[in-house]
């Protein structure tokens, strides 16, 4: 057995991203709905969406695959690989077993780990699941690989510009460019109908919109009291908010975000002692009385603290939102493409040394907040630079994208609906658009059999 190690974290990262989009103003315009009710009241600006040709296994094996290719990894030298995704096509099967077939081919199939779902928070709990396993006893000084992906897709209606699509792969292992801090993990579950899809003939959920927003800042609420009581046994200088350089919110859509960091100022200002709130929080005493539970849909609070917390948003916040703007919600791949978006928004020199706060939260519910060290080595090749130079490739395929008109875009998400279950099938989705090294489905046969091929 292996020594126990310590800095274990990511060591490098891939994002897949879907090669068509639609713009948010067109998709007001075609929906008839108030200018501005997508990309000011949600802050979006473009959809990734995907054909028929594409599903949650294609888009996984992407991203893994790009992972290896970029990173030279050795097959052999992966010990677990674990998926987080709640687009569910087998009640039975695992995205992980057809990962596989990348590794079989190279007689690699020793390799621990299978799916986790739970909405959104799959890919953080396959992720955590993999850094116990490199921390714990039955480590065998391999390293290990997390793929988090979904397809966000809802019927017509006001909550279909709030989908996308995309897929993140992770290399995990010790001495990491980013550290995950030990000790400090601090969980919300319990049960809630806010977010759920009982109906496995269809690929769309049961919204309860409302719920929603309040389960997802109740949790909130709770992981960021307890992180902060956490950080405070071992730092006992830990200030929330101040003491940290960045903090990274689960993205349904940007607003929701934007609101998200006012609400943590609303926390430190609830957690501040009476006599220092004035000083530290001028003109916002009136709200010293207010109750957490009786505030998720206070208008007057939430103004008032968006507009406190404007300066500290824009800094700590708002480069995260690069992706999750461009592109959706990509579910359990969501706050780790706010990794992303705020990793290659600053430069090597910038980010070392950084400690950053990261949200997940998953309806129905589970949710975290942990938090994320940067390491000091910022020499050239150096494992933060190329981390960084990495993403920046992988982010650059944004602008290569397909703008598709609405009509198109709506067209095409009624073929996914009217073929969800459809076996035999045959998808029509052009194979030209997809990016090259795009995995995409040929065909599903009579007993369901799904076979892919790759784009060169």
């Amino acid at each position: 057995m292996a020594n126990r190690v310590e800095n274990v974290g990511i060591l490098a990262m891939e994002i897949y991203i879907p090669s068509q989009y639609v713009a948010q103003e067109e998709l007001e315009k075609f929906d008839g709905v108030d200018t501005g009710k997508y990309t000011i009241g949600l802050g979006q600006s473009k959809m990734g969406f995907c054909s028929d040709r594409e599903d949650i296994n294609s888009i996984c094996m992407t991203a893994l695959h790009r992972l290896i290719e970029n990173n030279n990894i050795n097959l052999h030298d992966i010990g677990r690989l674990e998926v987080g995704t709640e687009t569910i096509i087998d009640k039975s099967k695992s995205v992980k077993t057809f990962l596989m077939t990348l590794f079989a081919k190279e007689g690699a199939t020793d390799i621990e780990g299978i799916d986790t779902t739970n909405a959104c928070y799959g890919g953080t709990a396959a992720l955590f699941n993999t850094i116990n396993w490199v921390e714990s006893s039955s480590w065998d000084g391999r390293k290990a690989i997390v793929v988090a992906g979904d397809i966000a897709v809802y019927g017509k209606g006001p909550a279909r510009p709030t989908g996308g699509a995309g897929a993140v792969a992770m290399l995990i292992g010790p001495d990491a460019p980013l550290v995950f801090d030990c000790g400090v993990r601090a969980s919300y579950m319990t049960h809630a109908y806010d977010f759920y899809k009982p109906d496995l003939a269809s690929e769309f959920p049961y919204v309860d919109g409302k719920l929603s927003i309040q389960c997802y800042l109740n949790a909130l609420d709770k992981c960021y009291n307890l992180f902060c009581d956490k950080m405070k046994k071992v730092n006992p200088d830990f200030k929330g908010l101040l003491s940290l350089d960045g903090m990274l919110f689960h993205s349904p859509y940007c607003k929701l975000v934007q609101k998200s960091l006012a609400r943590v100022s609303f926390n430190d200002f609830l957690n501040c002692a009476e006599d220092d709130r004035e000083k530290q929080f001028p003109g916002l005493s009136q709200f010293s009385k207010h109750q957490r539970s009786e505030t998720y849909f206070d208008r007057d609070l939430e103004k008032a603290f968006m507009a406190y917390s404007k300066d500290l948003f824009e800094e700590k916040t708002k480069p995260s939102l690069y992706i999750a703007r461009n592109v959706g919600n990509m579910y359990t791949a969501s706050l780790y493409g706010g990794l992303v978006s705020y990793l290659i928004s600053k430069s090597p020199e910038q980010l070392i040394g950084k400690k950053f706060a990261l949200f997940s939260y998953g309806s129905g519910l589970a949710s975290t907040m942990y938090s994320v060290n940067i390491c000091n080595d910022m020499s050239a090749g150096s494992k933060l630079e190329k981390l960084i130079n990495s993403l920046h490739n992988n982010v650059a395929m944004l602008d290569k994208r397909i703008n598709v008109e609405p009509q198109a875009f709506s067209d095409s998400m009624q073929i996914r609906t009217e073929n969800y279950h459809t076996a035999p099938y045959e998808p029509s989705g052009s194979i030209d658009i997809l990016f090259p090294g795009t995995y995409y489905l040929v065909k599903i046969d009579d007993q369901r059999r799904r076979t892919y091929d790759r784009k060169l």
